[in-house]
This record gives C-alpha cells, sequence and structure tokens, in this order.
C-alpha cells in the first residue's frame, strides 16, 4: 500500500534520472539558449539512460463530457509517470507553477519538475511538484 503523499520506487527512480539528466545538460551548456534546445539536449540525455519518453504531448481537455483541444503541450513526458516543463527565463513565476500543476492535473500524473536552465547553478532552476 502507498502512503499518501509518497511515490513508489520506481517514478523515485526516474525523479533521480530527470534531475541527473538536467545536471548534465546545464554543466556541458550552461545558461543562455533557447528553451528548444534544452528540450532537445534533455531527450537525448533521458534516452541515453534507456528512459522512454514522449516529447511535445498534446493534452486535451475534458470539460463536461466533451474533449476539448486547447493547444496544450507537455514538454517531456518520461516513463509515463514524470511531466518535465522546461524553461529558459530570468525567473520562474507563479503562473509557470500553474502551468505545471494543471498539467500534472489534467493528465493524472502525480510527479512533475519545473526546470529553468536559465541560472547559474542549475539547483537553483529545479522545482519539483507533486499534484
Amino acid at each position: 500500500m502507498v502512503r499518501l503523499g509518497k511515490l513508489p520506487d520506481d517514478v523515485e527512480l526516474v525523479a533521480k534520472q530527470v534531475v541527473q539528466a538536467a545536471f548534465n545538460v546545464h554543466c556541458e551548456l550552461g545558461p543562455g539558449l533557447l528553451e528548444s534546445v534544452y528540450e532537445k539536449c534533455m531527450t537525448i540525455e533521458l534516452t541515453r539512460m534507456g528512459l522512454s519518453l514522449k516529447r511535445q504531448l498534446n493534452l486535451p481537455i475534458k470539460f463536461r463530457g466533451t474533449t476539448i483541444d486547447g493547444g496544450l503541450r507537455i514538454d517531456l513526458l518520461v516513463s509515463d509517470c514524470v511531466i518535465v516543463e522546461l524553461k529558459s527565463v530570468d525567473q520562474l513565476a507563479p503562473i509557470h507553477e500553474a502551468q505545471l500543476l494543471t498539467y500534472l492535473k489534467l493528465a493524472n500524473v502525480r510527479l512533475g519538475f519545473l526546470i529553468n536552465f536559465n541560472v547559474s547553478l542549475i539547483k537553483d532552476g529545479i522545482k519539483r511538484m507533486i499534484h
């Protein structure tokens, strides 16, 4: 039985690999590039680690029995259990956190990472969020 708030070990393992991939990409490239570059590099790194992933995954919205294409796209869905939203901005804003929480809810996924690569130290750009 899973305790409320505790994630399964396999999800935690994927989470550690996502963080490691972000460290690896940031260590090699540093800040200042476009989000799309970091997304492609994270894809390469996570695939190299043996993880499955989906990129720019369409996220439909279900409202009162109707499915709506709202144009929402998840940057990365890793191993069908972790959403990764990538940014390359001066500073994360509350709207970025709200976006990730909404994606977690709509996709029925519990764990997500908001990663801003436009920082000197990547540890300052990683925010783990649980729905």
